[in-house]
């Protein structure tokens, strides 16, 4: 980072002040400009890969009958929800623990190399003026003892008991519990799914022996056939995150995605097999991805822990039992949502499910701007570099800013003319445009929100976004109950953008008032 920006980054005063720092140079791209692209565009289009993937599920169904459409839009509900129940706390926490032994891993790395140069060249000097025999020479030679090195780095790494390994190879002790955990979570949730689907969707407001029951239920088990696929393959990107690295999850993404494409109609119309062909494509792809994480991770890092304790579970559960905390209450808040479109008809959800994807997949652009102030806050808050701290947090919530005006500005004009891509059906298109106002009108501030997780996860506040989560959802559970009772579709948007609202004012009260991990702003 230029000089003069580290300067101007210290004259910050007032924590306010961050939002609106040097924001002449918002599309600047400097150094940090570029760290911020090179880490945000992968991890967007990846981001939105998935929702784009349900999206084209949605669009090939919906050729068959507005109740399929309706079904397998409850069904994708129930597992998108689900996955980011078990995943979101792995994926979040994985990336800020991966970026910060990472970084004091190369901490400690040059400053072994600094102190090997500098006894090297004591040593030679020495040599020269001594002038010892052979036998001599051998001795003040440096050998290369392993031992030697991990006490060196020991104050440094000790924290997060990192191991000297091959150089090929990095042992980072995440790496090896994000791997564990997610496969326990794929098979625990698939398992759960599969039992109690039918439960579950009849609380999602989907009766048995209705006419959406039989697609739902069959669209909800064979895809969940995928989640240990899914998990696996979330928590890898977790790590790949915390490395910076956001493109090899974005080639695993699209490689599957594609598969998914190609697939979806010749299982569905070639075959004959409806939402379960759907289904089927999907958990193929999954696998895919899966299969091109594990093999391009196994290449960069060393995942067999040589003990249990190397992979500090305590830690991991400690901070992901908090977030998961928070995201029971903000899926609760939208599966609900789900639940009442639901409940009001076949038509509404169709419509609903239609404008909720859009809503999601556009929104998650954003999330691709909180990977990038996670990974680069994580590893500079580990090294005390509050400079920096303060130049990607204020840079990436500008950016925040700017690109959810962009999407506003696209999906309103867009999604009426988009709208036939997904149906055909005259009622779900009239629901659809009345959906699109607020579609478009909440992007600036879901933008808001999405990049504010990141920030604050990536200086590990993971409390604060527990409870102000579980604070907010209780007002937003609240607004949803009420106002659908009394304005049905119109009534569930409505209160969805009083939800996103509050969590962007959480994100902002937390930064604005430079309190908890951000005291720092104050100094």
């Amino acid at each position: 980072m230029d000089e003069k920006e580290v300067l101007r980054s210290e004259d910050v005063k007032s924590p306010l002040s961050l939002f609106f720092r040097d924001i002449r140079s918002v599309f600047k791209l400097d150094e940090l400009g570029q760290e911020i692209r090179r880490i945000a565009l992968p991890a967007a289009l990846a981001l939105t890969a998935d929702p784009i993937a349900s999206l084209i599920d949605t669009a090939f169904i919906g050729h068959i009958g507005a109740i399929e459409q309706a079904a397998v839009g409850v069904s994708i509900a129930v597992f998108n929800q689900a996955s980011k129940i078990a995943i979101f706390p792995l994926v979040s926490v994985t990336t800020s623990f991966v970026a910060e032994e990472d970084a004091i891993t190369k901490a400690s790395q040059n400053l072994l190399g600094d102190e090997s140069a500098e006894q090297n060249e004591g040593d030679a000097e020495a040599l020269e003026n001594e002038s010892p025999s052979n036998s001599e020479r051998k001795s003040l030679i440096p050998k290369n003892d392993s031992e030697g090195i991990l006490c060196k780095s020991e104050n440094i790494a000790t924290s997060f008991e990192i191991m000297k390994s091959k150089p090929e190879k990095r042992h980072i002790p995440s790496a090896s519990s994000a791997l564990i955990i997610g496969a326990i979570l794929g098979v625990v949730q698939a398992a759960f799914l599969i039992a109690g689907a039918e439960p579950v969707l009849k609380f999602m407001g989907v009766k048995p022996g209705s006419s959406m029951s039989k697609p739902a239920e069959d669209y909800l088990r064979l895809r969940s056939l995928g989640a240990p696929a899914v998990l696996l393959s979330l928590a890898m990107q977790g790590v790949f995150r915390g490395f910076k690295d956001t493109k090899t999850p974005l080639f695993a993404t699209v490689a599957g995605d594609l598969a998914n494409i190609i697939l979806d109609p010749i299982f569905i119309f070639v075959f004959r097999l409806g939402v379960r062909g759907a289904a089927i494509a999907h958990v193929i792809s999954q696998y895919l991805i899966s299969v091109i994480l594990f093999w391009r991770l196994v290449e960069k890092v060393d995942i067999v822990p040589p003990t249990l304790k190397y992979l500090q579970f305590s830690r991991f559960l400690t901070n992901g039992f908090l977030l998961l905390v928070r995201v029971i209450a903000a899926t609760f808040c939208v599966t609900l949502a789900a639940s009442l479109a639901a409940r009001l008809g076949p038509t509404q959800m169709a419509a609903f499910q239609v404008c909720l994807q859009v809503w999601l997949a556009t929104s998650l652009l954003a999330d691709g701007l909180a990977v990038a102030g996670q990974a680069i806050l994580a590893s500079s808050f580990a090294q005390k570099d509050f400079s920096r701290c303060t130049a990607a947090a204020s840079r990436v919530l500008q950016l925040g800013v700017v690109l959810g005006l962009v999407l506003a500005l696209i999906l309103g004009v867009g999604l009426h003319f988009g709208a036939r891509v997904f149906t055909k059906d005259v009622h779900v298109l009239h629901l659809i445009g009345i959906g699109v106002p607020f579609v478009a009108a909440t992007q600036p501030i879901n933008c808001l929100a999405f990049v504010f997780d990141g920030v604050n996860f990536g200086v590990s506040d993971f409390s604060y976004s527990a409870y102000s989560m579980l604070t907010l959802a209780l007002f937003s559970i609240v607004f949803l109950l009420i106002l659908s009772s009394s304005f049905g579709y119109i009534g569930i948007w409505v209160a969805l953008t009083i939800y996103m609202s509050l969590r962007a004012l959480a994100g902002f009260g937390r930064i604005g008032t430079g309190t908890g991990p951000w005291k720092f702003l104050r100094s």
